[in-house]
């Protein structure tokens, strides 16, 4: 009966927690959008058709869900062992750029569905190799992970730029649209009716769930909690924190490698300049907004997908700018973390 009482305790403060968050989140966007002079009803309604108003639109939405939960699932595994994995953003890029260079071998060659799937690992690889040298600098070089991350991602942006510009430019022309698309045959099958890739989907749902099991059943996930609370006393323990954390990175940079690969092969269909759209960054607010757990993780990378997607419709109708969903995003964050620092404070008296 306790065990009973104590969950549903604690699923009514979840639910307290929330109603106070998405009511401060309404009433401070709508102030935002009383004072622009905008129409609060209007400018909620038009996002929510951006992105449900039809299969197609609710398709764009998913696109955006798949590259957005796989930089929060990587995310889990640094933020799980205390890291701040900000070159997530550059990890993205470079799997794209790596996927990019196999698809590009494999065009014109007789078997160009195998170069497609080859583009998934290299990806993979692209993306864990760039995270393994952030997680390098830090533990061996004594480099903040903040600061080699960011010094990484404006690498990896200088390298898109030169490839795009240089080796890989359009035939006649370097142009910032990209590379040269590929052939159909180098694109990842979509679904008919929501033109979304059923291959993204699952490969997606298969990283949620199996990052879910590794941080909560097993002995790694265990490992990386240790390490994350306490590094000085898990040495103790036998364990090795530089280890444990060149694996957090690179399994954090392998998934967003794979979410720029997917980039590449199922929405773009070529490398261009901004193939990262932006979603590693924003993967932070997501995971934060999770509080670290995978469920809820694919939850709210849903809403802010559906809302980035939703947003583009504001410029059009309402002379509003599409940015008004990073408000809204960086208001769930701030309101969020007010409300838990709140419930602790009220905890401790």
């Amino acid at each position: 009966m306790n065990i009973i009482s104590l969950t549903h305790k604690r699923l009514l403060t979840a639910v307290v927690d929330w109603s106070i968050t998405l009511i401060c989140i309404g009433a401070f966007t709508t102030l935002i959008l009383l004072a622009t002079g905008a129409p609060p009803v209007s400018t909620y309604y038009h996002i929510f058709m951006g992105a449900f108003g039809s299969w197609v639109k609710f398709g764009h939405s998913v696109k955006a869900w798949i590259p957005l939960t796989l930089c929060a699932c990587g995310l889990l595994y640094t933020f799980k062992i205390g890291l701040w994995n900000i070159g997530i953003e550059g990890q993205m890029i470079m799997g794209a750029v790596f996927a990019t260079g196999i698809l590009k071998w494999g065009v014109g060659s007789e078997n160009e569905i195998l170069f497609l799937w080859l583009s998934f690992p290299a990806g993979l690889v692209g993306g864990a190799l760039w995270a393994v040298v952030s997680g390098f600098l830090k533990t061996k070089c004594g480099v903040n992970e903040i600061f080699a991350g960011l010094g990484l991602n404006f690498m990896a942006q200088g390298l898109i730029l030169w490839l795009i510009f240089g080796h890989w430019k359009q035939p006649g022309i370097a142009s910032m649209s990209g590379t040269e698309t590929f052939p159909q045959t180098l694109w990842l099958p979509q679904a008919f009716a929501v033109n979304v890739p059923p291959t993204g989907i699952m490969l997606t749902i298969l990283a949620l769930c199996i990052t879910a099991y590794i941080l909560r059943f097993t002995r790694i996930g265990l490992n990386l909690t240790a390490i994350g609370n306490n590094a000085t006393a898990s040495v103790l323990f036998g364990l090795h924190p530089d280890r444990y954390m060149l694996l957090a990175m690179s399994l954090a940079g392998g998934l967003s490698g794979l979410a720029g690969c997917i980039q590449v092969v199922a929405v773009y269909h070529r490398l261009i300049p901004s193939i990262s759209s932006g979603y590693g960054y924003l993967a932070l607010l997501v995971v934060m907004l999770a509080g670290f757990r995978a469920g809820m993780t694919a939850i709210i990378s849903l809403f802010f997908a559906c809302l980035n997607v939703g947003s583009i419709q504001l410029p059009m109708v309402l002379q509003l700018d599409s940015s008004l969903s990073g408000v809204i995003q960086g208001a769930m964050v701030l309101v969020t973390l007010g409300v838990h620092a709140w419930r602790k404070r009220r905890a401790a008296s």
